[in-house]
């Protein structure tokens, strides 16, 4: 539980409270301030006076959405006032930023009037990209949304309605499904009148609810025609005939009960009078109209959801608003309309079945989760929902004629990616290059709970097809285990029973007699899972091999030289390591293998950089590191590095490649080009692949600038094989980096050079 003082500290500590406003161009120089204020600015402003679209090329405006509230109905607050209510919209912000990386401003309106809410907003139109209309009471809240949305030309959404209804819709898809119920067939009794509850009914209605299916209640009772009291025309959508009616009466043989009202309204009774498999969407916070315990010992066939993260099935609506506005605006929609509304909820559903990846259970601390009454709707922190959700929204937005620009959706799932961080960019990049040749990839760790996670991710791409070697039935019980339906899918061997164990030990002692190595050495030897597997690479029965979860560098990479051997002109194989870091890729080498390299040594390492960078994708500016710039110091540890810059450059004349220099020579443009404009990388911004002297210090490096630059790693990148052979970081349990190294040995198979 989180205390008082905790809360308060939270918010007052540091720069007091949750948000800032940052710069996204330098303006450090006066050329800088010229470009960003006056004259510099004038030029932009007189592109948007003669293209008022190119608004949203110049400025901010298509990424900035308003948080507006009067304050009226704060969480569970009331009407506590604009000033009170602002760091909840603050707290509004921080959710669109770290979602969906939307920028916003809140703004606290200072009246209850709802003409001059409405007026405020419009006002601030050319502001803005989208409006978030939060905590402002019913009815008013439905009227401002109303007017705005037929006033304005840009995307108008009022969270309280609509982002209840949005999720609970996508829950209710799915817990009928597990009920094997029709949505047009079930009885719906909501109890709750508000902004939220009618939203969810008329949502509902939209998913395929029937109306005259639906019984609605508030404090006063059910909602009939001819009431006088409470009544108002939201409220009066939903009357019915039946101005008795009770709650416990309207509840039995109901099929699906939702709440939006206050605590323990139900209880055992009444959920026992529900029909078979009873769907209870008890929404109150912080207390639910019946705790799930309650429910559940009611109840054994109950699917439920409630308003808690303690409980299964939160509904909670940071799974709509930031992912609804990022589709919107990305497309510059006019409204959020039913269809784009619709479209989320049906992403949310399908989302929630598909497997689960292990960072999602890691936040959560679980060992395992999958759909079922306990799972019906995808956790918050599951980034896959910005991909699904963001991309349905921005699709039906299209369809329905409301966007103003036409994207490829392939193309924005990529740049989606790059919202979550370069290396999902990075990533998925990979996955697409290497999934249009899928190939046979070899896992010596066939046994090992990371491996077959990831093999799940990687049939699922169509990246490729998985090799599990291991004990056949300690695998397909451990799919067992972690419910993973890919049996099928993949190939199960096991060297120790493989008919082509005898053959592959002949082939090793022919490759290694004359290295000290007798037959039966060879046959022990073959029956390991990593001889077994390197043995499928070199006859061809593989296209790929990835493994290292359960051991050193050194145990993968020896029986790797041993059985496949270089490739062909190189001496010395060596590992790089891809670092993504926010706005920029480098890459370190040699990290990984060589431990105190001859300049030879270290010119083989950047010329096989250089292929390997080229191959992944971007064009190598190499820096050879030292301690010294450029002669500045004769030491031979300096002297080693110059010697291997001109080796390099003598072999390949075009690369781009310079040293002996300093890393902050080689990674900051500004040194280089004032204090070394003759050199190769000056005006070229840098140096993208760092070669260290030896290993230490790349080990050191690669490792600092990870932990201390919040950079992603990828690699180590074993370079100058004859087949593709990949490692893995020992202890490493992310299946998502066992996909990125599948991907990168398949784009490494590709390579004709490296198949000879």
């Amino acid at each position: 539980m989180i205390s008082k003082e905790e809360a308060l500290r939270y918010h007052r500590e540091g720069r007091p409270g949750k948000i800032e406003v940052c710069t996204t161009k330098p303006c450090y120089t006066q050329k800088e301030l010229s470009l960003a204020y006056t004259p510099g600015v004038a030029e932009p402003c007189r592109e948007i006076q003669k293209n008022p679209d190119d608004v949203f090329e110049y400025t901010a405006k298509g990424n900035l959405v308003a948080v507006v509230s009067n304050g009226t109905a704060v969480l569970g607050l009331g009407n506590i006032g604009p000033l009170a209510g602002k760091p909840v919209m603050e707290g509004k912000g921080v959710l669109f930023k770290r979602f969906a990386d939307i920028d916003v401003f809140d703004l606290e309106v200072n009246s209850q009037d709802p003409d001059e809410v409405i007026r405020v907003v419009q006002l601030l139109e050319p502001t803005f990209g989208g409006i978030n209309l939060e905590d402002i009471k019913a009815p008013e809240c439905f009227y401002i949304e109303e007017r705005l949305r037929e006033t304005m030309n840009i995307p108008v959404f009022h969270d309280d309605q609509h982002g209840t209804a949005i999720i609970s819709g996508a829950g209710l898809i799915n817990a009928l499904a597990l009920a094997g119920k029709k949505i047009q067939d079930v009885k719906i009794v909501m109890n709750g009148a508000g902004a939220a509850g009618i939203a969810c009914a008329k949502f509902y209605m939209e998913l395929g609810a029937r109306k005259e299916n639906i019984v609605m209640f508030d404090s006063r009772g059910v909602i009939y025609k001819g009431r006088k009291k409470g009544m108002n025309p939201y409220k009066e959508f939903f009357a019915i005939e039946n101005g008795d009616l009770t709650l416990e009466e309207a509840l039995k043989g109901a099929d699906v009960f939702v709440g939006v009202s206050v605590a323990n309204i139900l209880n055992r009774e009444m959920v026992k009078s529900m029909a078979d498999h009873p769907i209870i969407f008890a929404m109150a916070n912080p207390d639910p109209e019946i705790t799930y315990e309650e429910a559940k010992a009611a109840r054994d066939d109950v699917i439920m959801a409630t308003g808690r993260s303690d409980y299964p099935n939160q509904v909670n609506n940071v799974l709509g608003f930031p992912f609804i506005f990022r589709g919107a605006l990305d497309v510059r929609a006019r409204q959020i309309n039913e269809a784009m509304k619709v479209a989320a909820a049906h992403a949310l559903a399908a989302l929630a079945r598909e497997p689960v990846p292990f960072s999602v259970l890691k936040a959560y601390r679980l060992d395992h989760l999958e759909f079922g009454p306990e799972y019906i709707i995808p956790k918050p922190f599951d980034p896959r929902v910005l991909l699904w959700e963001a991309t349905a929204v921005a699709k039906a937005a299209m369809e329905s004629g409301v966007a103003r620009k036409t994207i490829d959706i392939d193309e924005y799932r990529e740049k989606l990616e790059a919202r979550l961080g370069m290396s999902r960019q990075v990533t998925r990049v990979f996955i697409n290059h290497a999934r249009k040749t899928p190939r046979r990839i070899v896992y010596p760790e066939g046994e090992h709970e990371t491996i077959l996670k990831a093999c799940e991710v990687i049939l699922d791409e169509g990246l490729a097809n998985p090799v599990l070697l291991g004990r056949e039935e300690v695998i397909r019980q451990k799919l067992k285990q972690l419910k993973l339906n890919i049996g099928n899918a993949v190939e199960i061997i096991d060297p120790v029973k493989s008919a082509r164990r005898e053959d592959f030990a002949q082939v090793l002692y022919e490759v290694r007699k004359r290295k000290g190595l007798i037959l039966d050495e060879a046959r022990k030897l073959i029956q390991k899972p990593i001889y077994f597997g390197v043995m499928m690479l070199r006859l061809g029965e593989a296209d790929g091999l990835v493994a290292g979860l359960t051991q050193h560098y050194s145990e993968t990479i020896r029986p790797a030289l041993q059985v496949i051997g270089t490739a062909p002109g190189v001496n010395k194989v060596a590992g790089l390591y891809m670092l993504v870091f926010k706005d920029r890729v480098m890459f370190f080498a040699d990290a990984t293998v060589n431990i105190d390299p001859t300049a030879e040594d270290i010119a083989e390492i950047a010329l096989l950089s250089a292929h390997e960078v080229k191959r992944l994708g971007y064009e190598p500016r190499i820096a050879m590191l030292s301690f010294s710039n450029f002669g500045s110091n004769r030491h031979p540890f300096a002297e080693k590095m110059r010697l291997a810059t001109e080796i390099v450059k003598h072999r390949e004349p075009d690369l781009i490649v310079d040293g002996e220099m300093q890393a902050d020579t080689a990674v900051v443009p500004e040194i280089l080009d004032t204090y070394f404009p003759f050199s190769e990388l000056a005006g070229k911004g840098g140096a993208n692949v760092l070669i260290f002297p030896n290993l230490e210090a790349s080990n050191v490096a690669y490792k600092l600038a990870a932990r201390l630059g919040h950079a992603e790693t990828i690699g180590p990148i074993l370079m100058g094989m004859r087949k593709p052979v990949h490692l893995l970081q020992i202890g490493d349990f992310d299946e998502m980096d066992v996909v990125k190294m599948t991907a990168i040995a398949i784009l490494d198979s590709q390579e004709v050079d490296l198949l000879v």
